[in-house]
């Protein structure tokens, strides 16, 4: 009986608190997620460049062409 009371205290014990090592609060949030992604993506883009062997950069634009130009006017003048 006493065996089983100390397994059972020991567990209990084991259980309290939090698992695993403290983490600095500077490690998480927003913030550095962000800037951790942004260091991956220019590592990515490092190594892209690398292979490819293009030394000019290449800008991409991603607005869309002529939307306004192709929609009709909402409202119409001098029209019944």
């Amino acid at each position: 009986m006493t065996r089983l009371l100390f397994i059972v205290i020991a567990g209990l014990l084991n259980a309290c608190g939090v698992v695993g090592a403290p983490v600095a609060p500077e490690l998480v949030g927003v913030a550095p997620t962000v800037e951790r992604q942004q260091r991956q993506h220019e590592a990515i883009k490092t190594q892209q460049r690398e292979t490819t062997g293009d030394t000019e950069t290449e800008e991409l634009d991603f607005e869309p062409m002529g939307q306004d130009e192709d929609l009709p006017p909402l409202r119409p003048v001098g029209t019944r």
